[in-house]
């Protein structure tokens, strides 16, 4: 096409192509700061660079809340290596939760604390979090000189089978989820399961969500251990838990490796199943509304959807709803039903909000089926309606 349009418009054309390969290693561990662990030494250890290594750290303010001592043990792990570890600094708290997120605050301190501590690309910026702080942290490393190396610990289920373990870093901006952002891949990531023993009950289940999209599209056999260990998962099943874990974030690195777009540079968002209305959920609640239950609820409503659209049978949409239920996971909250002027929902504004993030034509991904996936490029805005009637009679509201 180029040498076409170079010979049409009587000019020269140089043809412009490369690739670039991306490594990053997933770990699933317990203990990762106790004395005598040298999994995060070697990690950062991995790639050649001016020894020692130049370390910075971040700590989630929900972590270091919930986690006595944090801050001390990871100052200690660093001492323990003088030679090949230093940390520049003393470890650093930051907001945690969605608000995180929230505007240019936060990131252009990060920004601005690295540039005073003289951090470069051979640098590490070890992040201790939730998905939110681990966005905005590595939203704020990624612009640094384009890019000091990130080293990624999820605290939570949701950043531990999901947002950790991918490439995209991102903030909320002009009230709309993720508007500010790139792509930037984790020099690497280390899943500690013994952080999930400090969360809350609400940050426990909202992982459970992304669980349930990816099976639902991808992996029938893992759908039915998440309907059959649902309770168990709701009442903090530790073995399972991690099992859900490390299914689920092997699930969405696979798509990442092999699905042919990891930075999205099409207008399908294949893995993003529940996603249009669970993201306008969030933004409609001024982020009180968690990620994982919005989407919930997002999935929800899509495969009521699904169901009427005869892509999946009414036994299926109702094993859905119950596991999610099951999960401790809301299928319906009061948001769904709010309306704006001229009486039309508001939820619909998601589908714009979904269409303009990527371009292109609105591309929603539905079940073909337990375990398989089609894309749709046009929502009947009537069974929505209808949906979201079905869920507000069957499950009475849920907490905004």
């Amino acid at each position: 096409m180029a040498t076409e349009n170079a010979s049409r418009f009587n000019c020269d054309v140089y043809e412009q192509s490369f690739s670039v390969s991306y490594d990053y290693p997933v770990y699933f561990t317990r203990s990762v700061f106790e004395k005598g662990s040298d999994l995060l030494s070697s990690v950062i250890d991995r790639k050649d660079g001016p020894l020692p290594h130049r370390i910075m750290v971040y700590i989630d303010s929900g972590v270091a809340d919930t986690t006595p001592g944090i801050v001390e043990r990871v100052k200690e792990y660093f001492e323990g290596s003088p030679d090949r570890l230093l940390l520049v600094c003393e470890p650093r708290v930051v907001p945690g939760g969605e608000n995180a997120k929230n505007g240019w605050r936060d990131v252009r301190d990060i920004m601005r604390a690295l540039g005073d501590q003289h951090m470069c690309r051979q640098s590490y910026v070890v992040t201790i979090g939730g998905g939110s702080v681990l966005d905005m942290v590595g939203f704020a490393a990624s612009l640094v000189h384009r890019g000091v190396r990130q080293v990624r610990l999820p605290t939570t289920v949701l950043s531990q089978n999901d947002a950790g373990v991918g490439v995209k870093n991102a903030m909320n901006e002009r009230e709309t989820k993720n508007f500010v952002g790139c792509f930037a891949p984790p020099f690497a990531v280390i899943d500690d399961f013994d952080f999930l023993r400090t969360l809350e009950q609400e940050d426990w289940v909202g992982g459970i969500a992304e669980a349930f999209k990816v099976a639902i599209i991808k992996d029938a056999d893992f759908f039915d251990f998440l309907c059959g260990n649902a309770t168990r998962l709701r009442d903090r099943d530790e073995k399972v838990m991690e099992a859900l874990i490390r299914r689920c974030a092997i699930l969405h690195l696979e798509h990442i490796r092999t699905g042919g777009d990891p930075f999205e540079f099409g207008s399908s968002r294949p893995l993003d199943f529940g996603h249009w209305s669970g993201h306008k959920l969030e933004g409609m609640s001024g982020f009180a509304l968690g990620h994982g239950q919005g989407v919930a609820v997002g999935i929800a409503l899509d495969s009521f959807y699904a169901a009427r659209k005869e892509m999946i049978s009414e036994r299926d949409r109702d094993r859905i709803l119950e596991g999610l239920v099951n999960s401790g996971l809301p299928a319906y909250t009061p948001l769904l039903s709010r309306r704006v002027g001229g009486n039309r929902l508001e939820i619909l504004e998601g589908m714009e909000d979904f269409r303009e993030h990527l371009g292109g034509n609105l591309t929603v991904a539905l079940p073909d089926g337990i375990g398989a996936k089609v894309e749709v490029n046009d929502m009947d805005i009537e069974v929505i309606a209808e949906g979201i009637e079905f869920l507000q009679e069957r499950y009475g509201g849920g907490a905004e």
